[in-house]
């Protein structure tokens, strides 16, 4: 007997969980489209020239290669939608004033990213090029927000870092290519034994500030610890006062600072953020500033903007399928009255099934509560009788 199974970490969406996610995906791109951003259907996979530029390292791991049978190049199925956003900014619309897009489809991971994670996660989100202020940020913290509310989320906490801190602390310390990949990873893992190691010769002053940053993390008092403990930098000093900025707008979730928080590093370039919510062990949103990939793709665009995971998304949503649709009774002589309230009413938006003949009304149960009836000559709407409770 064959035994159908699928891949490690890919499952199918089941009619409950599909209705719950397609609903929140109509819903969040309706409330994007009242914001001025743009739809758009990147392809699901390109050649990995593109779909790869400015990305990093990261991306190249998470994306599933293939050859191109018509051209003999290789081919990568997308790992996320923001780089083929990008693209599509820089080169198909080509405007010159602030662009917004909005998206929503499926990608691909090689690995899943986290615990319980799919390796096909979908993705639906919102960028914004062409504005280098943090008022471009604060309209997609905002965005942000008003996806959560949407959501239905009652516990999110927002976490904020910014990669200009660990790039001001690399150059100051002379690091190459190879040296950023090791502090990259140790400032991730938190391993301050490895990280004190391998600074001791940079100086005292710059090995202190370096142990600093895995502790640099909390709620506000954060940032006036990371003046103190950070070097007298410019660049530091401007992060800093960005995630300050973002603090005074962030009153409806908690907040915290993680400066060593550097997942998307690679590709971000100013403040980044992830946000957390109870019952789901992955972060639902993540986002921030990717200026460098737009001048990876030959045109510098300032840009920021979020992803947030569906699939995530919904777990925190009813698991019980809502029952509201209307039964119709199957008619051979074509019932002009019933046909025009049958028509009537998916024109106002519910959802009628028609009962084909032979089955027991009981399998209508999980998608009707309600069932059209003849009564005193007159097609009405009632409340759905069971053969079983009448």
């Amino acid at each position: 007997m064959t035994v159908w199974t699928l891949p490690e970490s890919i499952a199918d969406v089941l009619p409950a969980e599909a209705a719950r996610v397609e609903g929140l995906r109509r819903r969040l791109l309706d409330e994007y489209r009242l914001h001025g951003y743009e739809l758009v259907i990147p392809p699901m996979l390109e050649y990995v020239e593109s779909l790869l530029t400015g990305t990093g390292r990261d991306m190249d791991l998470q994306t599933f290669k293939l050859v191109d049978q018509l051209s003999g190049r290789t081919m990568g199925i997308r790992a996320d939608i923001t780089p083929q956003v990008a693209r599509i900014d820089a080169h198909l619309l080509n405007r010159a004033g602030v662009t917004r897009m909005c998206y929503a489809g499926s990608v691909l991971h090689t690995l899943p990213e986290g615990l319980s994670a799919t390796r096909e996660p979908m993705q639906v989100g919102a960028e914004l090029y062409g504005h280098a202020g943090l008022e471009a940020d604060l309209e997609i913290q905002e965005l942000v927000l008003r996806s959560l509310a949407i959501v239905g989320t009652k516990s999110a906490r927002l976490d904020l870092s910014h990669a200009a801190i660990f790039a001001a602390l690399a150059d100051r310390s002379g690091l190459n290519e190879a040296d950023r990949a090791e502090f990259f990873t140790f400032l991730q893992g938190k391993d301050v034994p490895a990280l004190k190691a391998r600074t001791s010769a940079l100086g005292a002053a710059l090995q202190a500030s370096w142990l600093a940053m895995p502790t640099l993390y909390g709620d506000h008092t954060v940032l006036a610890a990371a003046r103190r403990a950070l070097p007298d930098d410019p660049r530091i000093a401007s992060a800093l006062d960005d995630l300050s900025a973002m603090q005074r707008h962030a009153a409806d979730v908690q907040l915290l600072f993680d400066l060593a928080d550097l997942r998307g590093y690679h590709y971000h370039s100013g403040l980044m953020f992830a946000v957390y919510v109870e019952g789901v062990p992955n972060a639902i949103v993540r986002g921030g500033r990717y200026d460098l990939v737009g001048r990876a793709f030959g045109r510098a665009r300032p840009a920021t903007g979020f992803t947030l995971d569906l699939r995530e998304a919904v777990r925190l949503q009813s698991d019980s399928a809502a029952c509201v649709g209307i039964l119709a009774p199957y008619t051979t002589e074509g019932d002009a009255p019933l046909a025009a309230l049958v028509a009537a009413l998916r024109a106002s938006g519910e959802i009628v099934v028609r009962a084909l003949p032979g089955h027991d009304a009981r399998a209508w149960e999980p998608c009707c509560n309600r069932q059209i009836v003849l009564s005193n000559g007159q097609w009405s709407v009632q409340p759905l009788q069971h053969e079983h409770n009448k």
